[in-house]
Parts: C-alpha cells; sequence; structure tokens
C-alpha cells in the first residue's frame, strides 16, 4: 500500500515477542508495507517460530517483514534500506525494540547482496518485497544464489502474477487485492511439507 498523504502511518507487528508492536511508516513515494493479513499467512507458512534462523530483508522499507522475523525468534536479521528517511524510521524502531539481532544497511539492495555473499554470509529466509513494477525480483533472484543456505526459503511479494525463473519452483502463493505473495525455492532443494 503505497503512502500517498503527507502523514505518516503505522503498521503493527502481529506475532511473537512484539506482538502488537507499533511501527510508524514515513511518508516515502512507494513505501507499501506488507499487510497483515499477508504477512500472518507468510509466518503461518513458515512456521511461528523462526529460532536459529537468519535473515535478509534487502528492500526493507518500513520494517514490516523484518521486524516480524525478528520478532518471532530469527537470530539474525539484515535489513538493508537505501532511503534515508526509511532508513531513520527503521533505526528509531531497532532502538526501541532494543533489536540487538536486526543489523542494519544503509544503501543499495543489490550492492548489499553482492559484498554479503563475498562475505560468505548465509541466510535460510530472504523477504524479497522490492518496489512493483521494476524487475527488482527477476534481478535479485540470480544475486541471492550466492547466499542461500540449503534449504532456504525465499519469501516474494509482487505487484502482478509471478512466474519464477529457471532454477526456482514456487511452493505457495496467494493473492490479496493487488500483492501476489508467494513462497518459492531453488529448484534442486528437497519440496517442503504441505501445511
Amino acid at each position: 500500500m503505497a503512502t500517498g498523504g503527507s502523514a505518516a502511518h503505522r503498521v503493527r507487528i502481529i506475532g511473537g515477542a512484539w506482538k502488537r508492536t507499533p511501527l510508524a511508516v514515513p511518508d516515502v513515494a512507494g513505501l507499501r508495507p506488507t499487510p497483515d493479513r499477508v504477512r500472518e499467512t507468510l509466518f503461518n507458512w513458515l512456521g511461528q517460530d523462526l529460532h536459529g534462523q537468519a535473515c535478509l530483508d534487502p528492500f526493507a522499507g518500513s520494517g514490516a517483514l523484518g521486524l516480524e522475523a525478528a520478532s518471532r525468534g530469527a537470530r539474525r536479521v539484515v535489513m538493508v534500506e537505501r532511503d534515508p528517511t526509511a532508513l531513520g524510521a527503521l533505526r528509531a524502531a531497532v532502538e526501541r525494540l532494543q533489536a540487538r539481532q536486526v543489523e542494519l544497511i544503509a544503501g543499495d539492495a543489490f550492492d548489499a547482496m553482492k559484498r554479503l555473499a563475498r562475505a560468505g554470509e548465509r541466510f535460510d529466509l530472504v523477504l524479497l518485497d522490492p518496489p512493483f513494477g521494476e524487475g527488482l525480483v527477476e534481478r535479485a533472484l540470480p544475486l541471492l544464489l550466492a547466499v542461500l543456505e540449503s534449504g532456504a526459503r525465499v519469501y516474494v511479494e509482487t505487484g502482478a502474477p509471478f512466474r519464477p525463473p529457471a532454477g526456482w519452483r514456487i511452493e505457495r502463493a496467494g493473492r490479496a487485492g493487488n500483492v501476489h505473495y508467494h513462497l518459492v525455492r531453488r529448484d534442486d532443494e528437497p519440496r517442503g511439507e504441505a501445511t
């Protein structure tokens, strides 16, 4: 949901240690926090408890997805954001929550993914929710191959139906209004259990 007015609005963390905690959403063009019901479905698919998992949120925006993962016990959440206003709101939220497992990176998502790969970083879950209609998912998926743990899952949120490129498969998918959401894996990974 894109913001259009001058006033910031809020979303809430919906589960885990920080359940019901509001997050300020700054008025940044194109910033569209993942709707509550979509996040609820996603975390039902993933399992409510993410203890021990490392998560990457390369287009952090409001922080709704990455902070939701941290609230649900992820041991580490790396969030990348290039917009200074959104990054300031993320820093304030991380400080207020005392979210020591959250690392914020200021800058471009693609540069950050390349740096993380060069550093040998690996993630169990990637939350891929870039601005819609710019082909960013298709650009990001090949870069993610270098940072995924075996068995890793990638959440993909788009504004139109999504067809994964060769080498990827959709395990779960849903739609809420104009938001299409998917849980994908590499084709060479074993199939997940249906839930």
